[in-house]
């Protein structure tokens, strides 16, 4: 009883602050102008024309180079490079492109600019005069680049799983990929952002001395749930905002105040692979075999969405995320109870936090193997599962290995806030002395 006056009271006190309100409403208006922002300066580049001047020894590579709506190619009348300064001085030119008449045989060209050229110019330069090269030598040999088309196969995989009971499902890999990852991102952000709320919320209470009045008519393990739980339903309060509020804003800014109702118009696909390919995520697609601008693949997305079952997906994130809270929440609030400012609390962060960021480094190796010896170790090690089992949870785990991990969790749990009150009661009281490990030792072997 006391425990949900507690969990009330902090629930309540909380989410009625300014503060929370504010945050409530700024970060998901943040994150979607966020997402607006960048889609309006990434169509903007993409449109924005650049004009490029090309001196060309070979007379006849230059013809190669296509115009798109962002590139614009222009033959200029000179040869050799001695003067390109000159002649980009004297121009408005984004850069100068200077094929040698030894192209064939050096296979090397020089782009010559005052800026860095973009990933999507180079690209397009290196792939049309490739491009261009490979046709002339299929020629020379006698073939053509149609019949080379016609020989290429594209081969689509379906991967099927059998289920333990003999069910059959399709994997749905490059989905799953997607979702396990932001699965498992958010369970490591809320359990660190909340968990440090606990914290923080125990060490200003034992700073005011508040805690000495309200330990006088509750047990400390009473105090200490009350606040574990009441804030874990402040984090639920505010994800579930978060979530509705960011889909809303995204959609409407990305309807009413993006440049163009169609992007499709607006980037062209040869440039919209190359900026693809000139980053890291989309490193990471090209690796995995997805092409974002191939309708194909597209469409191949929007079935996998369909075969994964987002229910249980969202019913086994919210326990492994309440699961992962309570567990790393109890020992955040140990450390809150033992120090008297936050400032002292960093001899104890880095083993309560090195678990969760190793489970972000074994969740990368989980999503490109979710059945291997280490995402499944890591996956049971209940300072890890939260993270690493929702990494898998998508691409399909057996029953006996989420019970098992969802079993040693709660048992870990039970265990850490066992241990957490031991030193609650004993911290929450003490006020000006450093607290070691082996004064932290004392407090647990301690009972009364």
């Amino acid at each position: 009883m006391k425990t949900s006056i507690i969990l009330q009271r902090e629930y309540s006190t909380r989410v009625k602050k300014k503060s929370f309100v504010i945050m409530t409403i700024l970060a998901p208006l943040l994150m979607a102008g966020f997402i607006i922002g960048y889609s309006y300066l990434i169509m903007a580049e993409e449109t924005e024309e650049r004009l490029i001047g090309i001196i060309d020894d070979s007379m006849i590579m230059h013809e190669s180079l296509q115009n798109t709506d962002a590139i614009k190619f222009e033959l200029i009348d000179s040869k050799g490079d001695e003067n390109i300064k000159e002649l980009y001085d004297q121009s408005n030119y984004h850069a100068i492109l200077f094929i040698p008449e030894n192209i064939t045989v050096s296979n090397t060209v020089k782009l010559f600019s005052e800026s860095q050229p973009s990933q999507a110019i180079t690209s397009h330069i290196k792939t049309s005069i490739e491009n261009y090269l490979e046709d002339q030598r299929l020629i020379q040999e006698g073939i053509s680049r149609d019949l080379i088309s016609s020989l290429k196969v594209r081969l689509n995989l379906d991967s099927i799983k059998w289920g333990s009971d003999g069910s059959v499902s399709v994997n749905t890999t490059s989905t799953a990929m997607i979702v396990g990852y932001l699965g498992g991102f958010l369970i490591y952000f809320f359990i660190f952002l909340y968990g440090v709320q606990v914290m923080r919320g125990i060490i200003e209470e034992k700073t005011n001395r508040i805690v000495e009045v309200i330990i006088s008519s509750v047990k400390p393990f009473q105090l200490m749930m009350g606040k574990i739980i009441g804030i874990a339903l402040v984090g639920l309060t505010q994800f579930i905002a978060w979530v509705v509020l960011i889909a809303g804003f995204s959609f409407i800014g990305l309807t009413y105040f993006s440049p163009s109702h169609d992007a499709a118009e607006l980037a062209p696909a040869p440039v919209t692979q190359d900026i693809m390919a000139s980053n890291p995520a989309g490193e990471a697609i090209e690796a995995a075999g997805m092409n974002m601008t191939d309708p194909d693949m597209i469409q191949m997305i929007m079935n996998e969405l369909g075969n994964i079952n987002f229910v249980t997906v969202l019913l086994l994130f919210l326990f492994f995320f309440i699961g992962g809270y309570l567990l790393y929440a109890s020992l955040f609030a140990s450390i809150g109870a033992a120090v008297d400012s936050e400032t002292d609390t960093q001899q104890f962060m880095m083993p309560v936090t090195l678990p969760l960021v190793l489970g972000i480094m074994v969740m990368i190796n989980a999503i490109q193997n979710p059945d291997g010896n280490i995402a499944f170790w890591f996956s049971m090690i209940p300072f890890t599962s939260p993270i690493v089992m929702m990494v898998r949870i998508p691409f399909g785990v057996p029953v006996w290995e989420l019970s098992l991990s969802m079993a040693l969790l709660i048992l870990t749990f039970i265990i850490t806030t066992w241990l957490a009150s031991k030193i609650y009661r004993t911290g929450i009281l003490m006020y000006g002395k450093k607290v070691s490990y082996k004064e932290l030792w004392k407090w647990i072997k301690y009972s009364r």
